[in-house]
């Protein structure tokens, strides 16, 4: 008689247009589950396409992916919609995670500071994830730790959502980070 997997659950937060969707469908071994919708005229004065031109579409509900780790072990991934209109789902997609993933990047960190200010009033674990946009300024983790105030035993990743093996990695701290924290 075999046993039911074991299901985990990481959610991926950050500002609009951080790369989040991306992030997930990186590692996700299914093919992601996403509630992008067009970008319309309507959010032309709330949504700042400055650094992110090119961005068509947005994450108004979540994402969804799943990585299966053994046998019986299930990593399920929910990423959370950027927008502050959107917030209000954040306390269900949360529900049940060992951890969060916040992302950042470097062109406008302030983006982060509503999702940093989330996990740290619930004392939620958290990583920081610096996601590097081509043809940007690189930035080491002690620096961004600064730009952001992140508490020094929050750990900080510089990665590139695009590459699998540097989403994985994040991960990997992460759960690395949730144990260490994890209640005796």
């Amino acid at each position: 008689m075999s046993r039911a997997p074991i299901s985990t659950k990481i959610v991926v937060a950050g500002g609009f247009g951080v790369g989040k969707t991306t992030f997930v469908g990186s590692v996700s071994e299914i093919e992601p589950l996403t509630t992008e919708a067009l970008m319309t005229q309507a959010s032309e004065g709330t949504d700042d396409l400055g650094p992110t031109p090119e961005k068509m579409t947005t994450t108004v509900a979540m994402d969804f992916g799943r990585i299966t780790l053994a046998d019986d072990l299930v990593l399920y991934l929910f990423g959370t919609p950027g927008q502050q209109r959107f917030w209000f789902m954040w306390d269900d997609l949360v529900r049940g995670a060992i951890g969060a993933v916040v992302m950042a990047d470097t062109r406008r960190l302030e983006d982060c500071f509503p999702a940093l200010d989330y996990f740290e009033s619930c004392g939620f674990p958290y990583v920081v994830a610096v996601n590097h946009f081509e043809g940007t300024d690189r930035y080491e983790a002690p620096d961004v730790r600064e730009a952001l105030s992140v508490p020094p035993e929050a750990p900080i990743v510089i990665m590139d959502a695009r590459e699998r093996s540097t989403v994985l990695d994040s991960l990997l701290e992460l759960v690395g980070h949730a144990v260490e924290v994890a209640p005796a």
